[in-house]
């Protein structure tokens, strides 16, 4: 009887440690535990497809889709609709009944939306949103010195988790404007500084996403290495600080066509990105993904 008592006691302690073993090495990655995430759309696969159509992807201009943290608000950008310029919706996720309920978003649309690791701050180009008790706040303006006064624009700015900002720095009629950062010392941004060489070359360098953990950043521009206009690339940042050769996302995210405003949700499962589909007038673009395996597969070809 003692016997068979050890024998079960060890075979205990082994399947705990099993489980202990599976659970470290399960990435913290899981799909939103609610009803029907990705406004209940099937997930795809390696070959990217458009997100959502005839919600979010239709016959018109769709383009810079975001996330919050929690995954259940989720905005985007239309051009094109009658009677409009440019129109901001959100798509919430209803608790009570699993919908995703469909609003404008009050402030005036400028810039990219890209929404902070904490939730707190939407950030649009040079302007951005504060989350309060009652949702978004009044547009508000970033303040030198990341903003400046030389006729440049943000049109995207990503925050990683410590408060760094990384953006692109848009001036009207130069194809070279390189992508920046500047960090949070003692409560203040420092003077603004380009990234290197391995991501700073091309043209129409724009739409910067910096991972939360700052591992890797994405980008588009048009360079010699690329498949016509506009490609995604992926820089990874290596062990000694230091940024890695941006690599092009290859021929299942970039085509001869323009792809960009690139982003991984913030589950890290999917890569959300823009494609135009239409002619050179742009008046059909949409927002495509795609399983993120695909892009974190590229840093074993560094």
């Amino acid at each position: 009887m003692k016997k068979t008592y050890h024998i079960i006691l060890i075979v205990g302690i082994l399947f705990l440690q099993s489980c202990n073993t599976k659970k470290s090495q399960t990435p913290n990655n899981h799909i939103p535990n609610f009803k029907t995430p990705y406004l209940g759309q099937k997930p795809p696969g390696l070959t990217p497809i458009p997100f959502a159509p005839d919600l979010v992807s239709t016959d018109l201009y769709e383009v810079n889709s975001a996330f919050t943290p929690d995954m259940k608000a989720f905005y985007f950008i239309r051009r094109g609709e009658e009677n409009k310029t440019s129109a901001f919706y959100e798509y919430k996720y209803n608790d009570t009944n699993g919908e995703w309920d469909k609003s404008e978003i009050v402030s005036p649309w400028i810039g990219r939306p890209v929404i902070s690791p904490d939730g707190k701050t939407m950030h649009l180009g040079d302007r951005y949103l504060e989350k309060t008790k009652s949702g978004w706040s009044e547009l508000q303006s970033l303040e030198p010195p990341i903003v400046s006064n030389d006729s440049m624009y943000i049109m995207r700015l990503s925050e990683s988790a410590n408060g760094t900002y990384y953006f692109d720095t848009y001036k009207e009629n130069d194809l070279v404007f390189p992508i920046r950062y500047s960090r949070l010392i003692n409560g203040k941004y420092e003077e603004p500084k380009a990234l290197p060489k391995t991501i700073n070359t091309g043209t129409y360098l724009s739409h910067p996403f910096i991972a939360p953990d700052e591992s890797y950043l994405l980008f588009d521009a048009k360079r010699e290495d690329g498949f016509g206009d506009s490609d995604i690339y992926i820089s990874f940042k290596q062990k000694d600080g230091t940024w890695g050769n941006a690599i092009n996302l290859g021929d299942k995210i970039n085509t001869n066509a323009w792809e960009a405003s690139a982003s991984i949700t913030p589950d890290g499962r999917y890569l959300f990105f823009s494609r135009n589909v239409g002619s050179e007038n742009y008046e059909n673009v949409d927002i495509f993904w795609v399983d993120a395996k695909l892009v974190f597969d590229l840093k074993t070809k560094e």
